[in-house]
């Protein structure tokens, strides 16, 4: 059964929303994967803000040529069964989210993807961006190190002051 028109027009609409917002792009070949594991790997990508697309590449490369980022992005790797994950929020959640879903499931081979500033990533540096941390992460890491010296300092000054005291009690107790 054929798209309409009005229905590719939307899903071209859908995609070029989606892709001015993503601040990463990654995409995906997911051809043997099951229904129940696609649903599997919505909810994971669901629950880590990553918005999970399965559409014609020749309709992605329409919405890319309505964006001025990505009219000169190589689309040269989009052939084939592929799946799109974008995410507004977090630089590495899409690769992150796919990475762990490709450890268990040999099916989905990651192909490439998309920076947020149109910038085409090849497969082994989207690899690389999925081992990073997330961004919470990575904010609550520089917090704790900040926070560190201080806790330190707490600590050091509350143990001098736990001695001072037991001295000053011993010697009153004398």
């Amino acid at each position: 059964m054929a798209i309409t028109r009005d229905k590719k027009q939307a899903l071209v609409a859908d995609m070029k929303n989606l892709l001015e917002n993503a601040k990463m792009t990654v995409y995906a070949k997911y051809e043997g994967l099951s229904v129940a594991n696609m649903e599997e790997l919505r909810k994971h990508a669901r629950e880590n803000g990553v918005k999970i697309r399965i559409v014609k590449n020749r309709l992605l490369k329409v919405a890319m040529n309505e964006i001025g980022v990505y009219k000169d992005a190589d689309t040269s790797g989009l052939t084939g069964q592929l799946l799109y994950a974008m995410s507004d929020s977090d630089e590495v959640a899409p690769a992150g989210v796919l990475d762990k879903f490709a450890k268990t499931h040999a099916a989905l081979q990651i192909q490439g993807g998309f920076s947020g500033d149109g910038e085409t990533l090849a497969q082994e540096n989207v690899l690389a961006l999925a081992k990073l941390p997330s961004k919470n992460q990575l904010i609550a890491e520089t917090v704790a190190m900040l926070l560190s010296p201080v806790n330190d300092t707490v600590n050091a000054l509350s143990g001098n002051l736990h001695a001072l005291l037991d001295g000053i009690e011993a010697k009153a107790s004398a």
